[in-house]
């Protein structure tokens, strides 16, 4: 019985990674909540690097076709000097532009956020700014698409993504704040936060490969995790595409009030 109520339990913290990834109300301030309520302490990062790496996954096959059109463009641009690419080109040096706060906090920082900031209030309180920020741009319409981003709207985004880091803060919310603010329109800030999100997820798992196999793991415990996996990938794909629908409909104040919500409970009840 103890392994089919661990099994469960698992599964649950899967689907709630899975859902709250892609949506602006922060996966790692519900998998907290979530190990707060079901009594479950994940002290390895196995577990987060499983889900996470799940939730990569349904990312990339969900933008697939913007993924292998720039792939090709830059291929084209550099090797083949097609000066037509030239773009989509940009758009990447962009993306990795956007990527270095992110990847240098989280370097400096990762070991200080996961021993101190993982607290409940802590999420309580970043929540709490997450709602007030999708509250303060839910009318802004941005007229920039992906041709007229520029490395200072790159780096600005990257710098709303590397706040993310702080368990609470929504990376998706923060990078789509960020862009709407810098004059983005709602296709291309939810795009190049979603593209931004690829490079620096993929990184943090590499880095987390060594200490995942010096991990000890159970058979029980594997089972657990690669249903995990499977419900933090499905989660993540049908969010995703909802989380889309939404964005073109300018609905980001259903989230901010979902996040002011959760915040109070947080804060006041947790």
């Amino acid at each position: 019985m103890d392994f089919w109520i661990m099994l469960g339990k698992y599964i649950v913290l899967g689907i709630i990674q899975g859902i709250s990834e892609p949506i602006p109300i922060s996966s790692s301030g519900h998998l907290i909540i979530a190990q707060h309520l079901l009594g479950i302490k994940v002290e390895d990062l196995s577990f987060e690097v499983i889900v996470n790496t799940a939730s990569l996954i349904a990312v990339i096959i969900v933008y697939k076709t913007q993924i292998a059109r720039l792939a090709s463009s830059s291929y084209l641009y550099v090797v083949k000097q097609d000066k037509a690419k030239k773009d989509d080109f940009n758009l990447v040096i962009y993306l990795i532009i956007g990527t270095i706060p992110a990847a240098l906090l989280g370097l400096l920082f990762n070991d200080f956020i996961g021993k101190n900031l993982k607290s409940t209030f802590t999420v309580g309180v970043a929540l709490l700014l997450t709602a007030i920020s999708l509250f303060l741009i839910r009318n802004i319409k941005g007229t920039k698409n992906t041709q007229k981003i520029s490395w200072k709207e790159a780096l600005l985004i990257g710098i709303g993504q590397s706040i993310a880091l702080i368990p609470g803060v929504s990376r998706s919310g923060a990078t789509v704040v960020a862009g709407m603010l810098t004059g983005l329109n709602r296709d291309t800030a939810l795009l190049f936060s979603f593209l931004l999100y690829i490079p620096v997820s993929l990184g943090a798992s590499i880095l987390e490969i060594p200490e995942f196999f010096n991990q000890t793991i159970t058979t029980d415990l594997l089972i657990a995790y690669a249903l995990a996996f499977v419900a933090s990938l499905m989660g993540t794909y049908f969010a995703l595409k909802w989380f889309i629908d939404i964005m073109k409909k300018g609905k980001l104040i259903y989230f901010s009030i979902y996040c002011l919500f959760l915040a109070i409970i947080t804060l006041f009840i947790l």
